[in-house]
């Protein structure tokens, strides 16, 4: 008996140990040689759009009216760009939804554990590979992918945190904030030759973080007028900044515009677990390097919500968050093979590393290779 419950207890103890080396250790190892495409890019500006806690079906249903709240994203979907689903994953909150956005991988519960705007493990981005990249919105998402950029070439423009409110009666001008600085922020660069320059060149990125949806959501949840109307004033300062930056670059067909979100939220106004109301996330391409709206005579997809959308006819193309979706990619075979290819070798680059970081805390007659 003795034996049994000593037996017992190490086995429950090597359980309790596996799951701090499984989940509590990062995926993430460093040393690899960076990997791009030879060719030039179809873009040479990305626009970054996340409705932090926005669910695909509250951005796609039509309201009782049979009118869309999001008009100028539909009209998108039906004629300028593609449209689909992301997938997001659990942990669904705003930390580890950003981090396969914008690093394009899944963040370890380690570092979600241990706070939002310090990075307790160091971790390459879009970010930082970019020229400049300008970001407006939370001070709780921001800094965290400005820390630890190399080169001084990462800019926030935060509001207050005290504007975080979830028991305000409307958080919408969270958005409208972010909006209009976006706004200030080009035509003051009319008068700056310096920053006129700048963003001029290639590889820019300006990421616009809209917080209202999630904070309208957690506060009146997401049936709400409070939510539903955070929709429509996203879908308005879209088209705005949309035509903000045509008018500033003198519609040169060189910008690329993303819509997506980094989790959803329940019908209680609740994120963080693994419903589809938290996983399902909208997400809307369009602009340069990015293929037109495709019409198709039926679809196959196991849920109903193309038919609840109203959008049977249009091309659904549904993600994973953290894997390259060359589906919506207009551009050359040639481009798309040489982006898989290097997709291809940076996996690979990874994988060397782990390798050989084995082979070091490994006894050498229990490390073999496999052909």
């Amino acid at each position: 008996m003795q034996v049994f419950i000593i037996t017992a207890l190490l086995v429950h103890f090597v359980f309790l140990i596996s799951i701090f080396d499984i989940y509590f250790t990062s995926p993430l190892v460093h040393g690899m040689t960076p990997q791009q495409t030879p060719l030039p890019p179809p873009a040479k500006r990305l626009v970054l759009f996340v409705a932090d806690g926005l669910r695909a079906d509250s951005l796609y249903e039509l309201d009782e009216d049979g009118t869309s709240r999001a008009p100028y994203l539909r009209n998108i979907i039906e004629y300028k760009g593609n449209w689909g689903v992301s997938h997001t994953r659990v942990p669904t909150e705003s930390r580890p939804g950003h981090v396969a956005l914008i690093a394009g991988f899944y963040e370890d519960v380690s570092a979600v554990a241990k706070g939002w705007k310090e990075n307790p493990v160091e971790f390459d981005s879009v970010f930082n590979e970019s020229k400049y990249t300008w970001s407006w919105g939370s001070p709780d998402i921001l800094p965290m992918f400005a820390k630890g950029a190399s080169g001084n070439h990462v800019y926030t423009h935060c509001y207050a945190a005290e504007r975080e409110d979830f028991g305000a009666e409307d958080a919408t001008k969270l958005d409208t904030w972010v909006f209009d600085n976006v706004k200030s922020f080009f035509q003051s660069a009319r008068n700056n030759q310096t920053l006129f320059s700048k963003l001029n060149e290639e590889k820019i990125i300006l990421f616009l973080h809209l917080l209202g949806i999630d904070t309208n959501g957690h506060a009146h949840r997401p049936d709400s007028r409070e939510y539903k109307d955070n929709i429509r004033k996203v879908d308005e300062g879209v088209k705005e900044i949309s035509a903000v930056l045509e008018d500033f670059y003198g519609n040169d067909g060189k910008t690329a515009f993303i819509l997506t979100s980094d989790h959803g939220m329940t019908d209680w106004g609740s994120h963080g677990a693994g419903h589809p109301s938290e996983t399902l996330t909208p997400l809307i391409a369009w602009g340069a390097g990015v293929n037109y709206a495709q019409r198709v005579a039926s679809q196959l997809f196991e849920d109903e919500f193309l038919k609840e959308w109203r959008l049977e006819t249009w091309k659904r193309q549904d993600v994973n968050q953290g894997i390259l979706p060359l589906e919506y990619l207009n551009s050359s075979g040639h481009f798309k093979a040489e982006s898989m290819f290097a997709n291809a070798v940076q996996i690979l680059e990874q994988f060397k590393v782990k390798m050989s970081q084995k082979k070091e805390t490994t006894l050498s007659f229990l490390f073999s290779t496999f052909k």
